[in-house]
């Protein structure tokens, strides 16, 4: 792979749901998604499935290096406010720390400056097939 940029515009699903980067730089990734009509739930709210993708998104970016697979190990969200029909999304995504092949990583999803979501993600880079 030749790193997160050209991940990211190889990912048809984030393409398709507009996700698009602000800035991508290692351990560091800040990603715009716009909440669709087609994103809402029963419940006249974003799905929260989205707001994860978003977030997932973003931690793949961050964690994601030239001449490696990285890929979530572990993932978890807090969704703390819900998110509307024509909400601006920003996910910003932090390396925490590295450990062999594995790493921590902290996303925070706002609107605004409101924090919407906090997801938490431990990522492991794949070793190289012969």
């Amino acid at each position: 792979m030749d790193g997160p940029a050209e991940m990211l515009a190889a990912d048809v699903a984030s393409n398709a749901l507009g996700i698009t980067p602000v800035e991508l730089r290692d351990g560091y990734a800040r990603l715009t998604m716009t909440v669709a009509d087609l994103m809402i739930n029963g419940h006249g709210i974003a799905h929260g499935g989205y707001v994860f993708l978003l977030a997932d998104t973003a931690f793949a970016c961050a964690c994601n290096k030239p001449g490696a697979v990285t890929v979530a190990a572990t993932a978890e969200i807090d969704f703390i406010l819900p998110v509307h029909a024509g909400d601006a999304l920003e996910a910003e995504a932090v390396e925490r720390t590295l450990f062999g092949r594995s790493g921590i990583y902290d996303i925070t999803v706002r609107r605004g400056a409101e924090i919407v979501a906090e997801f938490r993600g431990r990522s492991r880079t794949l070793r190289a097939h012969p």
